[in-house]
């Protein structure tokens, strides 16, 4: 079984195009989406409606559920620019999104954790900076969780970490988004270093999985462009070097 893992879109719809242009030449068997879909200054509505033609199993992300369900006086500015571009009938889809999907018996994925989409299940952070948790935090964050591959996103790290001696965590990093701040405490800001997008390629072996990090060229050029059209410089510095400078909004 090949395993295609998608996660942190953001609405950038190159950044999805080149991904998908990318898996088709690598005979992939499942291809799941771990939500927060089309959160942010670039295009929401087109990603949304290329999204609608894959139907692929998505989960339901932070964004996501913020988009569909928060009042737009109390989201991010980028969720509120979202909300006022899709069709009430696209915020509904994005709110009736699973928090978890099950791929056969034994691959559950989800956004954060499987308790709060919210919440990273992988990192702590420390000093301003998203770093790996200590295993015994990770392991707490699972709870009953303990299958062979946990699928995760939220932080738009790709990380493969093994949880103990049965499970295996792969979170794929972001398709659209390579670095941001949150700003709510504790403050701090995730980047990955180069702005790619990036998927997770997994292969199911007799002993077990393997896994391949990819990072995609794209037309990052025409993203941040676009985010600096819509007013947004700190957007625009993320999608053009993979770094942010803190303390600035998602």
């Amino acid at each position: 079984m090949r395993l295609d893992v998608l996660a942190d879109i953001h609405g950038n719809l190159p950044a999805l195009e080149a991904v998908l242009h990318d898996i088709e030449a690598r005979a992939v068997d499942r291809t799941i989406n771990l939500g927060d879909c089309v959160s942010g200054l670039l295009w929401p509505r087109e990603t949304m409606d290329l999204l609608d033609t894959l139907r692929l199993p998505t989960v339901r992300g932070n964004h996501d559920r913020w988009v569909a369900e928060t009042p737009r006086e109390r989201v991010y500015a980028s969720d509120a620019f979202v909300a006022e571009r899709l069709l009430a009938s696209q915020r509904a889809a994005l709110g009736a999104l699973p928090p978890l999907c099950q791929l056969g018996d034994d691959i559950p994925a989800v956004h954060g954790t499987p308790g709060d989409d919210n919440q990273y299940l992988l990192e702590s952070v420390v000093d301003g900076h998203l770093v790996l948790a200590p295993l015994e935090a990770i392991t707490a964050r699972l709870g009953k969780m303990q299958t062979s591959l946990v699928l995760c996103a939220h932080s738009h790290l790709p990380r493969a970490v093994q949880a103990g001696a049965a499970t295996l965590i792969v979170n794929p990093g972001s398709v659209g988004c390579p670095a941001y701040c949150d700003p709510n405490p504790p403050a701090h800001v995730s980047a990955v270093g180069s702005p790619h997008t990036r998927y997770a390629l997994l292969d199911r072996r007799s002993r077990g999985w393997t896994v391949q990090a990819i990072a995609v060229e794209y037309d990052w050029i025409a993203a941040l462009a676009r985010a600096l059209e819509n007013g947004r410089p700190e957007w625009a510095q993320g999608l053009a070097t993979g770094f942010i400078n803190p303390p600035i909004a998602p």
